[in-house]
């Protein structure tokens, strides 16, 4: 066989942020596997216009982080087989992937619910689509709920000196105590200034959940930052499994493939029971402190000295569920944060969590995630095996029109 022909493929995909540099940490994944690529990366940001770089370049094709209407022209202009990886549609007519923005919102509400939250608010920037579709979910899913969000727009120009403060007087508006959602972890740490300008207790008063998981940011805060977690290395796998095809001579639908987030990265800033019921709170404690013990429902009635009708009825009223209920939660919660945290075997993880064996612990974990722990740590890591999101075997079956 004659050796195969190196393709010469453009990453216009910006370095500056965590988000992107996950993208581009699963194109490598897929490159790893003899794809026969070579690779036209430059270091800028995601408002980069500036491609002259790529003067004189003869390519096979693109992937591309379309967040302005320079960009769009620029790949237009080449006229080659391209990915979108930007929920932006600045190129409508390209196949794309990105995460997706509705399955963000719902983890945010469904994380400040856990909480007992019943006031929610969104700190947007108007200038990016997924941004706009997050707020927009966000706020069906708080409806959905009875509730009203409230919303605020960071300034398109960043955050000066007199925008924080005015984020600040938007925070002390609003009802306490509050989640509010912001559209990035850069925006969560806005928020977090915003609060200590205004004196407000984080995550007392407003608890904070940002997204991305920049590790960095979210440490460099104080309190440190909540954050959801998106799939980008599966994202970014599965953008250049697209291209590959597309380069192959193959047609693909327009429209974004969209890939579910992993997971809520709880810290400190939401770290809060916010319950009007003493003893549901009280409860809510002494589960939260016991989680990694096999603690049994009778124990937490003893502690608070009501009947298990009653706290189940607490419960039911507070946050939708029983007091068992709660228990799988916390500890499957916990196992989850030692797949992700150590490398520890399942046996090993089972025996620091009192679960009678890791086999039992497995198949609670599938039952209440629909993951098996050996699957879900390899998720977390990203161990996307080849063919394994082609377009034909779509995430979600979606495609957004």
């Amino acid at each position: 066989m004659p050796p195969r022909r190196t393709r010469h493929v453009a990453l216009l995909v910006e370095t500056s942020n965590a988000y992107a540099r996950g993208l581009l940490a699963g194109v490598r994944k897929y490159v790893a596997g003899d794809a026969g690529w070579s690779l036209y990366l430059a270091e800028h940001s995601r408002h980069e216009t500036d491609f002259s770089w790529l003067e004189g370049w003869e390519g096979d094709g693109v992937l591309a982080r379309i967040e302005n209407v320079e960009t769009a022209r620029f790949i237009r202009r080449l006229d080659l087989p391209t990915v979108d990886l930007s929920a932006g549609r600045l190129a409508a007519e390209l196949p794309g992937a990105e995460t997706d923005d509705r399955a963000i919102a719902r983890l945010a509400v469904e994380h400040f619910t856990e909480r007992g939250l019943r006031h929610f608010a969104f700190c947007g920037d108007e200038r990016f689509a997924w941004s706009i579709k997050r707020s927009t979910w966000y706020s069906h899913y708080v409806r959905e709920l009875g509730h009203r969000p409230q919303t605020f727009a960071m300034k398109s120009s960043g955050m000066r000196a007199v925008d924080r403060e005015r984020l600040a007087e938007w925070l002390r508006g609003l009802p306490k105590p509050v989640g509010v959602l912001a559209c990035y972890d850069i925006a969560g740490q806005e928020v977090l200034e915003g609060c200590k300008i205004a004196n407000l207790a984080v995550p007392d008063a407003v608890a904070v959940l940002g997204v991305d998981n920049d590790e960095l940011v979210g440490t460099l805060t104080s309190p440190a930052l909540s954050s959801i977690e998106p799939d980008t290395t599966r994202t970014g796998y599965l953008a250049a499994e697209m291209l590959d095809l597309m380069m192959g001579g193959r047609e693909l639908d327009p429209g974004l493939r969209l890939i579910e987030p992993l997971r809520v990265v709880a810290r400190q800033s939401s770290d809060i029971f916010s319950v009007s019921d003493p003893l549901v709170a009280e409860a809510l404690r002494y589960i939260r402190d016991r989680s990694d013990q096999n603690l049994a429902v009778e124990e937490v009635l003893r502690h608070v000295g009501l009947s298990r009708r009653s706290l189940d009825h607490r419960f039911a009223q507070t946050l939708g569920r029983t007091v068992h209920g709660e228990i799988v939660r916390v500890r499957m919660g916990h196992v989850a944060e030692l797949l992700s945290s150590t490398d520890w075997t399942l046996p090993q993880i089972a025996e620091r969590l009192e679960f009678s064996h890791s086999e039992y612990m497995g198949v609670a974990f599938k039952k209440y995630t629909g993951k098996s722990p050996g699957r879900y740590r390899r998720d977390l890591a990203g161990a996307v095996p080849r063919q394994a999101f082609s377009p034909e075997r779509r995430t979600r079956a979606a495609t957004e029109r």
